[in-house]
């Protein structure tokens, strides 16, 4: 089943995780996702580091997440210093695989870099190279609700989300937001500017003061009052600091999906705790008894 086929029918759920580096363990990630596959979401997505650092790393999580058989796994694909027969021997090998799912993005530049360094330059160019070569995969699109950082304009960056519409995106994964009005005031325009596909909203969960203020800075996102607030009060404090940030974090996906959203999709950060804790306490899902024995998994 494809997701787009799940978001017609009720609000998917879903959550994202990273892979660890080269050099690291694979045992806590692949724990976290046996922890994660007991919320029974509708698929995990899986990053991979700026410039394809750890890419390798990404294709091993994802196919882990497909031979468990419980959910759908969808890969991070980006333009930074991919070549066409490289991007046609690596698409491939993920529907060898069975991964026909994938969120195709330009990507952030590594530090120095000031182009792609690829075949392509822009995330509707690679979008349009899987539809037209890889028809079998499922094409998720990303989405700035308050603008992406480098866009000159909020009309400049729905033209984009547009064309990567028309060229062969299947659904919008929105990057995080934590400004509820704003995403509201941005789906309007974005239906005005004739985009129609449905949407999975993207929720990083609020955990610890300078994270939080990392993200949203470099992404170029807000920071509402209340959130604000929280920092000014509990920001150095950092278990006070966590506590009120899973409950603002709690109202967040409250918000969202009073909104009418297509898809629910939270950041874990590979945190699962903290994640249980947050989806237990807002009660929309409840970790189910798992037993975990990561012994034997690939």
């Amino acid at each position: 089943m494809r997701i787009t086929d799940i978001m017609e029918k009720r609000m998917s759920f879903s959550f994202e995780v990273f892979p660890p580096k080269e050099h690291q363990s694979m045992e806590p990630l692949l724990d976290t996702l046996e922890h994660l596959y007991a919320f029974e979401p509708d698929f995990i997505s899986c990053t991979y580091g700026a410039g394809g650092t750890n890419a390798g790393r990404n294709m091993e999580i994802c196919k882990a997440i497909k031979e468990s058989g419980k959910i759908i796994p969808v890969t991070h694909y980006t333009c930074i210093g991919n070549k066409k027969e490289s991007i046609r021997k690596e698409l491939q090998t993920y529907l060898d695989m069975g991964v026909e799912h994938i969120l195709a993005l330009r990507g952030d530049f590594p530090k120095g870099w000031e182009e792609t360094r690829g075949d392509f330059d822009y995330a509707n160019e690679l979008v349009e190279f899987i539809k037209v070569n890889f028809p079998e995969f499922c094409i998720a699109i990303a989405g700035n609700p308050e603008k992406h950082i480098q866009a000159r304009s909020f009309e400049e960056d729905i033209t984009h989300l547009r064309i990567k519409q028309n060229v062969g995106g299947d659904y919008i994964m929105t990057q995080l937001c934590y400004d509820v009005g704003r995403y509201e005031r941005w789906v309007d325009k974005i239906r005005k500017a004739g985009i129609a596909l449905p949407i999975d909203v993207g929720v990083m969960p609020v955990l610890s003061k300078n994270s939080t203020i990392r993200m949203t800075v470099s992404n170029g996102c807000s920071i509402p009052r209340e959130l604000a607030e929280i920092i000014g009060k509990y920001g150095d404090n950092p278990e006070d600091f966590k506590k009120a940030g899973k409950e603002y974090t709690v109202k967040l996906i409250y918000d969202y999906i009073n909104t009418g959203i297509d898809g629910l999709h939270i950041y874990t950060l590979n945190k699962w705790q903290d994640v249980a804790d947050i989806l237990n306490d807002a009660g929309i899902r409840n970790l189910k008894d798992v037993n975990v024995d990561v012994s034997g998994i690939a």
